[in-house]
């Protein structure tokens, strides 16, 4: 449902050494067996074109990955397929050894975005290793991470790890759309103790070295929401042109919501990351950023990070058009033009009174809007927990002694909502790293460096069992 990673955005910085730190990575422990799992079950899932609607192959993803977790040492009466409607969701358990405690939820989602092949230079679905580089649709967001996390239960039990507290992998089916199949395994899983989604945030590679930069993970997210924007008109023969057409109308709309821009603003959590994150970005941006930590009316900063698409959700509601339709015939007047406008929408702002500024914004009355969202709610941040932070701390210093570690926050919707709206927290931790010009998650040629498996491996590791042993 969101783009995935230029959409999130840190706001706390959690740990961190000193702008300047001499990084260097520690030795890495190889789990050759994992490390083949993982990209050789990410490219099995890519091949699989799991897309929302006739031909929805993400049931054959899920029994690929009940097929690779049964192998790994679950036992088939603890993993589950379930059909809703023509997608499915999978959940497995990992019993702990002790039934008292509340379990631990490994959360993913099997679909992915469309993506039409003649827009790409190599099929979306015919995954290819290339210059040290995993190319297909969900390369990104999400089949690796899903392989990843896989890999990663199957390593711990041939470590022989008994888990005290127990282990739950829940992978949903349908959160690129509809989001319905994440809110049913929301509610089957409410008796959780904490989810930890490795589709949220992960980790920053220096766009000129290459190298680690700092380390995200996401605790909260902005709201979803989408408008449908109508123009009517009694049409006619297009023999016969008329001063009013409807999409004439709706393209002029269309361009002035281009034109607008939400009050940019800050609160105290973003506030924080602007101060702290910008020593991690070139001068200009990390200028702006400061500018605009003192003063959110800084035109020359708002400009700045307005014009820079992995910055301009950090700094408001945005809202943009990204569907169209309208006309009948190719002879007659249109009678109907709408479009879509999705918004990701600042917390604290409800989606009728961002409908409402969008209509004023149109400037046009006989527009009329209506609040089309599906499977979205607002819900808070989840809290900072020490044994979570701790737990994430370790895991990267162990990888990546002295790397910052920096809370996050989506622009976009994930499967976290449905569990924070219920209480449970919720934490994105994807171990990928990658840079920002690297990320086309949701994009053409979609790709993730083959290089950030092993380190992604020893994080999830680390991460895994210290919250559940």
């Amino acid at each position: 449902m969101k783009i995935r990673r230029l959409s999130r955005w840190a706001f706390v910085v959690a740990f961190g050494a000193h702008a300047g730190f001499a990084l260097a990575a520690a030795p890495m422990a190889e789990h050759p067996q994992a490390e083949t799992q993982t990209l050789d079950l990410a490219k099995r899932a890519i091949a699989l074109r799991s897309v929302a609607g006739p031909g929805d192959e993400t049931p054959k993803v899920a029994a690929l990955f009940a097929d690779a977790l049964v192998k790994g040492g679950f036992r088939a009466k603890d993993v589950q397929i379930i059909r809703a409607g023509s997608t499915a969701y999978l959940i497995a358990r990992w019993p702990g050894t002790d039934p008292t405690l509340k379990p631990v939820v490994l959360l993913g989602h099997m679909d992915v975005v469309e993506a039409q092949s003649k827009d790409w230079q190599r099929d979306p679905f015919t995954p290819v290793v290339e210059n040290g580089y995993l190319f297909g649709r969900g390369s990104t967001d999400m089949k690796l991470d899903d392989t990843l996390a896989i890999a990663t239960l199957s390593e711990l039990r041939r470590q022989g790890f008994k888990p005290r507290r127990g282990i739950v992998v829940a992978f949903s089916g349908d959160e690129e759309t509809t989001m319905k199949t994440g809110a049913l395994i929301a509610d089957r899983l409410r008796d959780a103790e904490l989810v930890l989604n490795v589709d949220g945030a992960n980790g920053v590679l220096d766009e000129r070295t290459g190298k680690p930069a700092y380390f995200t993970w996401e605790g909260a997210e902005k709201t979803y929401a989408d408008f449908e924007m109508t123009v009517t008109n009694p049409g006619g023969h297009s023999s016969e042109p008329r001063a009013v057409n409807a999409i004439d109308e709706l393209a002029s709309a269309l361009l002035r919501l281009q034109a607008y821009r939400f009050k940019p603003e800050l609160n105290a959590l973003t506030r924080t990351y602007f101060e702290h994150a910008a020593q991690w970005e070139k001068p200009e941006t990390g200028a702006a950023m400061r500018a605009f930590a003192a003063d959110p009316g800084n035109q020359k900063a708002i400009d700045v990070l307005s014009a820079d698409p992995s910055m301009i959700g950090k700094i408001g509601t945005t809202c943009v058009v990204t569907m169209i339709r309208g006309g009948h015939a190719f002879n007659a007047l249109p009678q109907r033009a709408t479009a879509n406008i999705n918004c990701r929408i600042f917390p604290g702002h409800p989606r009728l009174a961002i409908m409402r500024e969008l209509s004023d914004a149109a400037k046009d009355p006989q527009i009329q809007f209506r609040d089309a969202t599906e499977g979205s709610v607002a819900t808070d941040a989840s809290p900072i927990r020490p044994d979570v932070m701790n737990a994430l701390r370790m895991a990267v210093e162990g990888v990546y002694p002295g790397l910052p570690v920096v809370a996050a926050m989506s622009s976009g919707a994930s499967d976290s909502m449905w569990f924070r709206a219920l209480g449970v927290p919720s934490y994105g931790i994807s171990p990928i790293f990658i840079k920002n010009s690297d990320e086309f998650a949701h994009g053409l040629n979609e790709r993730t460096p083959v290089m950030t498996i092993r380190p992604s491996l020893d994080i999830l590791l680390s991460t895994i069992s210290s919250l559940t042993r």
